[in-house]
């Protein structure tokens, strides 16, 4: 959500000229990616971890405005809430140190930035969802002064002729309440992983990469609370798909798994961005149609959980990724990374296969996996590629796991990195414990003190441990 743009309120004419406008860069897209015109180097990784400011009550602070003054840092940004920010690393090439780089890297900023907002009387925090959060925290009056925001609560609620939204959850328990603004999405903070990867893979990575979104947000699944509901392993899923949603036809809603993997190419996804979903932000740009500025920008406000992205470098010449959207933030960093590197070595070894493992199982079991493992985490049970029912966990560690040391090898990552991160996930699995895991089991020994919860929370992140090494002291 992060470009901004210039106003807040739109005419009839600026949606026209604006779908014009992204027909035209959506044909120059597909030229492009018939031509080979894209940048083909080494791949690239790269995240946004997305994190949450907390008072000494350990409450929402919104002091985010505050801390990007201090810290005077392109690569944190704000985000929707005033107590949210967004850290962004830099992209490394997949080879080699790059897990321990990039563990590094986001150490220092996190560091950095709680540093700084300890100046402020506050905390950071990277939790999927913050247990203290409550309703009254989430009006518009806790949006960021961003003019993007505000256009898109409103062009939400055109959509939806100003009917409140409706958010139900059914876990452990039941949630259902009615929203008028699209400030629920704030609660929801996530670890978002980037590959760089060429036009005639892409299309494989990204079906990979719904593939094992279900294994994947079982084992990194960190948010089981909301408002003091104990719902699913992954409430973020659930929490996120119904704070934006227009309302409309299911095929356009704005955040959801999507509805079969790409069959040729990865322009279908862009295909459908223009054949299906109504322009939520026309803004006009001055650049030229080969910036590709307002089909990144409406690509921008579709909230697929495996996300094709468009980039430049430095020389202005384009680049794709894909984003991983499935996993939330923390518990750790070293947790972040091991989860990194489960995600882009699996993808890599179930790209390179001769025959497609996308063609081994249905897409709407794949889909059913995913939420199935939001809800159960690592107690879910999912059909897997030869077509049988099994253990999420057992898929995790007969397949996955030895999936993703083969395509980190295949990468050139170093043999000893592939040992330490993939350790992490094995000792994870292990114990059982997931960040979920965690909170229910302190919840269960101290009762539902949710401001208890984040405190002890904080001090077992504050350890740098990986969370299946944490105490469940008060």
């Amino acid at each position: 959500m992060g470009q901004e743009i210039a106003g807040t309120h739109f005419t009839h004419q600026d949606f026209v000229e604006f779908a014009a406008r992204l027909r035209e860069e959506t044909a120059l897209l597909e030229d492009w990616l018939d031509c080979d015109r894209f940048e083909t180097s080494e791949p690239t990784a790269g995240f946004e971890l997305e994190a949450c400011l907390v008072d000494p009550q350990m409450e929402p602070a919104p002091r985010v405005e505050s801390l990007l003054a201090v810290l005077n840092d392109p690569l944190v940004v704000a985000e929707l809430a005033t107590f949210n920010a967004e850290i962004n690393g830099s992209p490394m090439p997949l080879t080699g140190d790059c897990l321990s780089r990039l563990a590094t890297e986001l150490s220092e900023t996190l560091q950095r930035c709680d540093r700084v907002a300890q100046t402020l009387g506050t905390r950071l925090l990277a939790i999927g969802i913050l247990p203290t959060v409550r309703p009254q925290h989430l009006g518009l009056c806790a949006m960021t002064p961003r003019r993007r925001y505000r256009a898109l609560n409103e062009q939400i609620f055109a959509l939806r002729h100003d009917r409140p939204l409706r958010l139900e959850i059914a876990g452990r328990d039941r949630l259902a309440l009615e929203w008028h603004d699209v400030m629920l999405e704030a609660a929801a903070t996530s670890f978002q992983i980037h590959l760089k990867v060429t036009p005639g893979e892409a299309a494989r990575v990204y079906n990979a990469s719904k593939l094992i979104s279900g294994p994947m947000v079982a084992i990194t699944a960190n948010s089981p609370y909301l408002f003091g509901h104990d719902l699913w392993d992954e409430t973020r899923i659930p929490l996120f798909e119904q704070a934006v949603s227009p309302g409309g036809p299911i095929l356009q809603e704005r955040v959801s798994f999507g509805f079969r993997y790409a069959e040729r190419s990865i322009m279908e996804t862009f295909r459908a961005n223009l054949d299906r979903y109504p322009v939520l932000l026309p803004h006009l740009m001055a650049e030229e149609p080969q910036a590709l500025a307002h089909l990144r920008l409406h690509n921008g406000t579709i909230w697929r959980w495996n996300r094709p992205l468009i980039g430049f470098d430095a020389a202005r010449r384009a680049h794709l990724r894909i984003e991983h959207r499935v996993v939330p933030a923390g518990p750790t960093v070293s947790d972040m990374i091991a989860n990194a590197a489960l995600y882009l070595g699996a993808v890599r070894d179930l790209a390179d296969q001769p025959e497609p493992p996308e063609s081994r199982i249905p897409f709407l079991h794949t889909r059913a996996a995913f939420y199935a493992c939001a809800r159960e985490g690592l107690d879910a049970e999912i059909q897997w590629l030869d077509g049988a029912i099994l253990p999420v966990t057992g898929i995790l560690r007969e397949d996955l796991l030895p999936r993703a040391r083969r395509g980190l090898q295949a990468a050139g990552i170093d043999p000893l990195e592939i040992a330490h991160w993939l350790g992490i996930l094995e000792r994870r699995l292990e114990t059982g414990r997931s960040g979920a895991r965690w909170q229910r089991a302190w919840v269960a020994r101290h009762g539902p003190d949710m401001a208890g919860l984040t405190g002890a929370y904080l001090e077992q992140q504050g350890s740098g441990r990986p969370v299946h090494e944490w105490a469940l002291l008060g």
